[in-house]
Protein backbone atom coordinates (compact mmCIF):
# COMPACT_ATOMS: atom_id res chain seq x y z
CA UNK A 1 0.00 0.00 0.00
CA UNK A 2 1.87 3.33 -1.17
CA UNK A 3 1.18 6.39 1.08
CA UNK A 4 0.93 8.63 -1.58
CA UNK A 5 -2.38 7.13 -3.15
CA UNK A 6 -5.01 9.05 -3.03
CA UNK A 7 -7.59 6.62 -1.89
CA UNK A 8 -5.25 5.93 1.50
CA UNK A 9 -7.80 7.17 3.68
CA UNK A 10 -3.98 7.88 6.24
CA UNK A 11 -2.35 10.16 3.50
CA UNK A 12 -3.31 13.88 2.78
CA UNK A 13 -1.45 15.66 -0.05
CA UNK A 14 0.14 19.13 1.07
CA UNK A 15 -2.17 21.36 -0.89
CA UNK A 16 -4.90 20.15 0.97
CA UNK A 17 -3.47 20.77 4.15
CA UNK A 18 -3.15 24.23 2.98
CA UNK A 19 -6.78 24.59 2.10
CA UNK A 20 -7.54 22.88 5.35
CA UNK A 21 -5.52 25.88 7.70
CA UNK A 22 -6.47 28.63 5.50
CA UNK A 23 -10.07 27.73 6.00
CA UNK A 24 -9.60 27.34 9.69
CA UNK A 25 -8.10 30.51 9.84
CA UNK A 26 -10.63 32.00 7.93
CA UNK A 27 -13.61 30.69 10.14
CA UNK A 28 -12.23 31.35 12.97
CA UNK A 29 -11.34 34.82 11.80
CA UNK A 30 -14.70 35.39 11.32
CA UNK A 31 -16.23 34.83 14.71
CA UNK A 32 -12.94 36.40 16.25
CA UNK A 33 -13.66 39.73 14.23
CA UNK A 34 -17.42 39.74 16.26
CA UNK A 35 -15.77 39.06 19.27
CA UNK A 36 -12.86 41.55 18.55
CA UNK A 37 -16.06 44.37 17.55
CA UNK A 38 -17.78 43.89 20.61
CA UNK A 39 -14.16 44.82 23.09
CA UNK A 40 -14.42 40.98 24.52
CA UNK A 41 -11.12 39.50 25.96
CA UNK A 42 -10.72 36.68 23.66
CA UNK A 43 -10.80 38.62 20.18
CA UNK A 44 -9.57 38.14 16.77
CA UNK A 45 -6.48 36.87 16.99
CA UNK A 46 -7.07 34.70 19.92
CA UNK A 47 -9.77 33.18 18.17
CA UNK A 48 -8.02 32.74 14.55
CA UNK A 49 -4.72 30.88 17.00
CA UNK A 50 -7.62 28.68 18.88
CA UNK A 51 -9.14 27.58 15.12
CA UNK A 52 -5.99 27.12 13.36
CA UNK A 53 -4.45 24.80 16.19
CA UNK A 54 -6.68 22.65 16.76
CA UNK A 55 -7.25 22.05 12.84
CA UNK A 56 -3.56 21.46 13.20
CA UNK A 57 -4.02 18.85 15.78
CA UNK A 58 -6.63 17.34 14.10
CA UNK A 59 -4.13 16.84 10.83
CA UNK A 60 -1.99 15.51 12.98
CA UNK A 61 -4.11 13.13 15.08
CA UNK A 62 -5.26 12.20 11.63
CA UNK A 63 -2.64 11.74 9.18
CA UNK A 64 0.37 12.23 11.01
CA UNK A 65 0.96 8.94 12.76
CA UNK A 66 0.36 7.07 8.90
CA UNK A 67 3.74 5.41 8.74
CA UNK A 68 2.89 3.25 11.86
CA UNK A 69 -0.41 2.49 10.25
CA UNK A 70 1.17 -1.11 9.65
CA UNK A 71 2.75 -1.85 12.37
CA UNK A 72 2.22 -4.42 14.53
CA UNK A 73 0.88 -4.03 17.64
CA UNK A 74 0.41 -0.55 17.01
CA UNK A 75 -3.67 1.09 16.86
CA UNK A 76 -4.19 3.91 15.22
CA UNK A 77 -7.29 6.06 16.94
CA UNK A 78 -7.49 9.33 14.46
CA UNK A 79 -9.98 11.00 17.41
CA UNK A 80 -7.48 10.62 20.33
CA UNK A 81 -6.39 14.46 20.38
CA UNK A 82 -9.13 16.10 19.07
CA UNK A 83 -10.46 14.28 22.99
CA UNK A 84 -7.58 15.94 24.24
CA UNK A 85 -7.65 19.54 22.35
CA UNK A 86 -12.05 19.73 23.61
CA UNK A 87 -10.90 19.17 27.33
CA UNK A 88 -7.63 21.11 27.03
CA UNK A 89 -9.85 24.32 25.52
CA UNK A 90 -11.67 24.82 28.93
CA UNK A 91 -8.38 25.64 30.20
CA UNK A 92 -8.14 28.85 28.04
CA UNK A 93 -12.01 29.80 28.65
CA UNK A 94 -11.49 29.13 32.39
CA UNK A 95 -9.48 32.18 31.97
CA UNK A 96 -11.94 34.69 30.19
CA UNK A 97 -14.56 33.89 33.14
CA UNK A 98 -14.36 37.01 35.46
CA UNK A 99 -16.34 36.90 38.60
CA UNK A 100 -16.53 40.83 39.97
CA UNK A 101 -18.50 40.60 43.06
CA UNK A 102 -21.92 40.50 41.76
CA UNK A 103 -22.13 38.89 38.24
CA UNK A 104 -20.11 36.42 36.28
CA UNK A 105 -18.70 38.08 32.71
CA UNK A 106 -16.85 36.02 29.86
CA UNK A 107 -19.37 32.78 29.91
CA UNK A 108 -20.16 33.97 26.07
CA UNK A 109 -16.43 34.67 24.89
CA UNK A 110 -15.75 30.57 27.11
CA UNK A 111 -18.78 29.44 25.37
CA UNK A 112 -16.81 30.66 21.79
CA UNK A 113 -13.26 29.58 22.34
CA UNK A 114 -15.11 26.12 22.61
CA UNK A 115 -17.02 26.41 19.29
CA UNK A 116 -14.19 27.59 17.61
CA UNK A 117 -12.05 25.07 18.86
CA UNK A 118 -14.51 22.21 17.75
CA UNK A 119 -14.96 24.04 13.97
CA UNK A 120 -11.08 24.13 13.47
CA UNK A 121 -11.33 20.27 14.51
CA UNK A 122 -14.40 19.51 11.96
CA UNK A 123 -12.19 21.74 8.95
CA UNK A 124 -9.51 19.61 9.84
CA UNK A 125 -11.66 16.44 9.71
CA UNK A 126 -12.41 17.41 6.13
CA UNK A 127 -16.23 18.15 7.25
CA UNK A 128 -16.10 21.84 5.19
CA UNK A 129 -20.23 21.56 4.90
CA UNK A 130 -20.70 21.25 8.81
CA UNK A 131 -17.60 24.04 9.93
CA UNK A 132 -19.28 26.47 8.00
CA UNK A 133 -22.84 26.39 8.67
CA UNK A 134 -21.31 26.07 12.52
CA UNK A 135 -19.19 29.51 12.04
CA UNK A 136 -22.77 30.93 10.43
CA UNK A 137 -24.44 29.74 12.96
CA UNK A 138 -22.41 30.97 16.23
CA UNK A 139 -22.02 34.44 13.99
CA UNK A 140 -25.81 34.91 14.12
CA UNK A 141 -26.07 33.51 17.69
CA UNK A 142 -23.39 35.90 19.02
CA UNK A 143 -24.41 38.87 16.82
CA UNK A 144 -28.11 38.38 16.16
CA UNK A 145 -29.27 37.31 19.00
CA UNK A 146 -26.99 39.07 21.44
CA UNK A 147 -29.59 41.95 19.66
CA UNK A 148 -32.63 40.44 20.54
CA UNK A 149 -31.67 39.34 23.63
CA UNK A 150 -30.67 43.04 24.81
CA UNK A 151 -34.45 43.89 23.29
CA UNK A 152 -36.90 41.88 24.67
CA UNK A 153 -34.77 39.49 27.11
CA UNK A 154 -32.40 41.70 29.38
CA UNK A 155 -35.08 44.04 30.21
CA UNK A 156 -33.82 44.23 33.69
CA UNK A 157 -30.21 44.96 34.95
CA UNK A 158 -28.34 44.72 38.36
CA UNK A 159 -26.53 47.20 39.71
CA UNK A 160 -24.60 48.02 42.91
CA UNK A 161 -24.77 51.92 44.15
CA UNK A 162 -22.35 52.24 47.25
CA UNK A 163 -23.53 55.46 48.92
CA UNK A 164 -22.19 57.09 52.35
CA UNK A 165 -24.19 58.65 54.78
CA UNK A 166 -24.09 60.48 58.39
CA UNK A 167 -27.75 59.25 59.20
CA UNK A 168 -28.26 55.77 58.43
CA UNK A 169 -31.69 55.73 59.33
CA UNK A 170 -33.04 58.61 57.90
CA UNK A 171 -30.95 57.77 54.42
CA UNK A 172 -32.73 54.02 54.31
CA UNK A 173 -35.94 55.24 54.91
CA UNK A 174 -36.15 58.11 52.37
CA UNK A 175 -34.17 56.32 49.49
CA UNK A 176 -36.62 53.30 50.08
CA UNK A 177 -39.09 55.66 49.80
CA UNK A 178 -37.89 56.98 46.03
CA UNK A 179 -36.80 53.39 45.01
CA UNK A 180 -40.26 51.70 45.58
CA UNK A 181 -41.90 54.93 44.08
CA UNK A 182 -39.75 53.68 40.88
CA UNK A 183 -40.06 50.23 41.28
CA UNK A 184 -36.69 49.33 41.59
CA UNK A 185 -35.78 46.19 43.49
CA UNK A 186 -33.17 45.78 46.36
CA UNK A 187 -31.59 42.94 46.38
CA UNK A 188 -29.37 43.22 49.16
CA UNK A 189 -28.03 46.08 52.06
CA UNK A 190 -24.67 46.17 53.19
CA UNK A 191 -23.07 48.26 55.66
CA UNK A 192 -19.74 49.29 57.03
CA UNK A 193 -17.88 52.39 58.81
CA UNK A 194 -16.22 54.72 56.97
CA UNK A 195 -13.32 55.17 59.57
CA UNK A 196 -10.49 53.80 58.01
CA UNK A 197 -10.87 56.21 54.95
CA UNK A 198 -10.95 58.99 57.57
CA UNK A 199 -14.82 59.83 57.11
CA UNK A 200 -15.63 59.58 60.92
CA UNK A 201 -18.94 59.29 61.48
CA UNK A 202 -20.36 58.43 58.21
CA UNK A 203 -21.43 54.87 57.36
CA UNK A 204 -20.93 53.07 53.62
CA UNK A 205 -24.07 51.46 52.63
CA UNK A 206 -23.77 49.12 49.48
CA UNK A 207 -27.21 48.82 47.88
CA UNK A 208 -27.43 45.95 45.50
CA UNK A 209 -30.91 46.43 43.54
CA UNK A 210 -32.47 45.85 40.10
CA UNK A 211 -33.35 48.65 37.89
CA UNK A 212 -36.02 48.13 35.16
CA UNK A 213 -34.38 48.63 31.77
CA UNK A 214 -36.02 52.34 31.33
CA UNK A 215 -34.50 53.23 34.41
CA UNK A 216 -32.41 56.14 34.58
CA UNK A 217 -28.63 55.52 36.14
CA UNK A 218 -27.54 59.13 36.50
CA UNK A 219 -31.07 60.53 37.12
CA UNK A 220 -31.47 57.99 39.53
CA UNK A 221 -27.84 58.73 41.31
CA UNK A 222 -28.48 62.59 41.54
CA UNK A 223 -32.02 61.76 43.31
CA UNK A 224 -30.16 59.87 45.65
CA UNK A 225 -27.50 62.74 46.33
CA UNK A 226 -30.34 65.07 47.28
CA UNK A 227 -31.48 62.97 50.02
CA UNK A 228 -30.95 63.99 54.04
CA UNK A 229 -27.51 62.96 55.03
CA UNK A 230 -26.37 61.33 52.03
CA UNK A 231 -22.66 63.04 51.51
CA UNK A 232 -21.66 60.58 48.53
CA UNK A 233 -22.93 58.23 45.90
CA UNK A 234 -21.70 56.01 43.01
CA UNK A 235 -22.61 52.84 41.28
CA UNK A 236 -20.55 49.92 39.62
Amino acid sequence: MLLNSLHNPWYISELHILIRLLLALLLGGLVGFEREQSNHAAGFRTNILVCLGSCLLMLLSMYGFAAFVDEPNVRVDPARLAAAVITGIGFLGAGTILFTGKSITGLTTAASLWVVSAIGLAVGAGFYFASGITTFMVLVTLWAFNKLEKRYISSKKEQLLKIRASDVSQTLRSMNGLLADKKIVIRKIQLEDCENDGNIGLVMLQVYVTLPKSEALLALLDQIKQLEGVRWVSSE
